[in-house]
């Protein structure tokens, strides 16, 4: 593949070129004439042209950077269907004029991917403006996010990822199917907002603030941290029936979501 710049690691910069992979993730979007669609990271528009193959009724493509938005322009300037907006999807995210349901497909750059699903996650409108979100992440990432409790990969990541999501994972993606090629394989992911979610909670910065605290030391027992959240309050620790000799990876996602209810309510 012929580049007229070369990748930036700033930007986290390695472009999907295998198109049996790209087909494949299109058909995951179930993409129709009646659907609206938005790309996170653009690129040189490899992705963008198979979806703009299937005729949705409104396509998105956000890149942030400027060079790239330019030549986009230029190579999909006949699609009357076709945005390209250059700005960084972290400053836009919170936006409300996407539209709703829209169908989102991301080949997320590797240096702040936690960062943009956990912004897709803390919206505060629930359910949110996308349908599907249908990422590629780093194996680890991707690892770390479907982790089980008692598994060395559990994080905080897990805990908010199943929170508000249903995660599905599809395949493994070579490292071959990129240039430039990374050390690493990826992994596509796709995530259904949860419509009934029995943990809501007003400010979900709650629960990001619960899962900092209980997994800033996620070797020792949780009983110093969950005292510095709730200040000694025995009656809590009765509420939720919890066993503070316990690790963080020994709690459940259930039991972070009742932990960071009962944390808001003392915050009110």
């Amino acid at each position: 593949m012929k580049l007229f710049q070369k990748a930036k690691k700033s930007l986290g910069q390695n472009f999907l070129i295998d198109k049996n992979i790209i087909n494949k993730i299109i058909e995951i979007g179930n993409i129709n004439k009646n659907k609206s669609v938005m790309e996170i990271g653009a690129g040189y528009g490899n992705l963008t042209k198979a979806i703009v193959c299937m005729e949705p009724k409104k396509i998105l493509a956000v890149e942030k950077d400027k060079k790239l938005a330019f030549f986009l322009r230029k190579k999909f300037k006949n699609y009357k269907n076709l945005k390209i907006i250059n700005r960084d999807i972290l400053d836009i995210i919170e936006e409300k004029n996407f539209g709703q349901n829209m169908v989102v497909f991301g080949n997320l750059p590797y240096n702040i991917s936690t960062k943009i699903l956990a912004s897709l996650i803390m919206l505060k409108n629930w359910p949110p403006w996308y349908d599907v979100l249908i990422l590629m992440f780093q194996k680890e990432v991707a690892d770390r996010i479907l982790a089980k409790m008692q598994t060395k990969e559990f994080s905080r990541l897990s805990v908010l990822s199943n929170w508000r999501l249903e995660i599905k994972k599809h395949f493994n993606v070579s490292k071959n199917c990129f240039f430039p090629r990374p050390k690493i394989n990826s992994t596509l992911l796709s995530f259904k907002p949860k419509k009934n979610n029995p943990f809501d909670l007003k400010n979900p910065k709650n629960l990001e603030k619960v899962t900092r605290v209980l997994f800033s030391n996620r070797r020792k027992m949780i009983n110093k941290n969950f005292n510095k959240l709730f200040e000694k309050k025995k009656s809590i620790m009765k509420n939720l029936n919890i066993d503070l000799n316990k690790r963080p990876e020994e709690l459940s996602n259930e039991m972070f979501y009742k932990i960071a209810v009962q944390y808001e309510k003392l915050s009110d």
